[in-house]
């Protein structure tokens, strides 16, 4: 005889598994979790940022190949773990070029050029190039075009994903953090303090959330870590109404007075006893509010006031491109445009999942 699973937690993930968008949200938000762990060893220009330019190829076509001469520079040791988080610091030079010829001591080659009459031609002695030259020279195929310095789109979209995923994480972090501290105290305690932090709440409520956070960032100066502190500092306020609503109708529950005559103290109640139970809802609020970092960050490096350049920002793609729509040269914004729009819809998804799933009355 087949008994059917009484966990709630198990109850809860069948539920989960049923919603086919939920599911397929999560292996999305997994997959690109994965390229914002190993993007450096996946994207095709592994130097750091993906910052290597070549302004002869600028604003090409997705699919645009070119032949490269690679020109080897001064290899410096570099482990395996700073070349993952941060990318290879001594790149070889690369140069785009039309043809190239040999001679005995030398390597004549046609420098790239479009539109152009006249022919650049370069010579570099074959003592630079160790073993055969046709190793230094191949064809390199730019998968989603390059931007209007000539960089490898697909390399600074990939690593952009890093950057989205940072700013979801530390943020929500955060929040999580002064969110359920001051949520929790609020709805414990009640009184007087409930009353001071429920005001704080409300003045914090009333600001514009993209307003504060420029306010903050400009407070602690432009930077990559400063915009993750300062979205953070913005989104503690849900979290904290959230808890402190949960809390007040929980804390009356038998389990709570159990707890205090048995002589708890109130931080056991509270972290032990009672926020175990009420997280539920706090998940589902920390998929939205990953979604909203992602979101916010990309209006700050559109604004110019988030991740600075180099740095590969979706936002800050944007930005630099979203005027060549009207040249015909619309997919340099709209390919982050959807690479955003696409992380942001899954985790909403993910979000509603989950409040479906652990819904105790479904």
């Amino acid at each position: 005889m087949l008994t059917k699973p009484t966990s709630l937690t198990t109850l809860a993930l069948q539920r989960f598994k049923k919603n086919k968008t939920g599911v397929f949200s999560f292996w999305y938000i997994v997959l690109c979790g994965f390229i914002a762990m190993f993007c450096y060893l996946i994207a095709p220009d592994n130097s750091n940022s993906a910052n290597l330019m070549h302004l002869e190829i600028h604003s090409k076509k997705p699919g645009f190949s070119t032949q490269m001469l690679t020109i080897p520079n001064d290899k410096k040791e570099q482990s395996f773990f700073n070349s993952l988080m941060f990318g290879k610091s001594s790149s070889n030079t690369e140069i785009p070029i039309s043809s190239y010829q040999l001679t005995d001591k030398t390597l004549e080659v046609t420098l790239y050029s479009e539109g152009q009459r006249t022919k650049q031609i370069k010579t570099y002695p074959l003592s630079n190039f160790e073993g055969d030259i046709s190793k230094y020279i191949s064809t390199k195929k730019f998968i989603l075009g390059t931007d209007k310095y000539g960089r490898d789109l697909l390399s600074r979209m990939l690593i952009g994903t890093r950057i989205s995923f940072s700013i979801g994480f530390i943020a929500v972090f955060i929040s999580l953090i002064i969110g359920i501290s001051i949520g929790a105290i609020a709805g414990y305690y009640g009184g007087k303090i409930d009353d001071f932090i429920m005001w704080m709440i409300n003045i914090t409520w009333s600001i514009p959330t993209l307003l504060l956070v420029i306010a903050i960032t400009l407070a602690l100066g432009k930077g990559f870590w400063q915009v993750f502190i300062a979205v953070g500092l913005t989104m503690w306020v849900e979290v904290a109404r959230v808890v402190r609503g949960q809390i007040l109708s929980t804390k009356q529950q038998q389990y709570v007075e159990a707890a205090k005559v048995l002589g708890f103290s109130d931080f056991r109640i509270i972290f032990k006893h009672i926020l175990p139970n009420i997280m539920a809802p706090v998940i589902v609020i920390s998929a939205a509010n990953f979604a909203a970092a992602i979101l916010i960050e990309s209006g700050l490096s559109f604004l110019g006031i988030g991740a600075q350049p180099p740095t590969p920002s979706w936002g800050a793609m944007i930005k630099d491109h979203y005027s060549y729509i009207i040249i015909g040269k619309a997919y340099l914004a709209i390919i982050p445009g959807l690479a955003i729009m696409s992380l942001v819809l899954a985790f909403m998804l993910i979000g509603n999942a989950l409040r479906d799933a652990l819904d105790v009355r479904s």
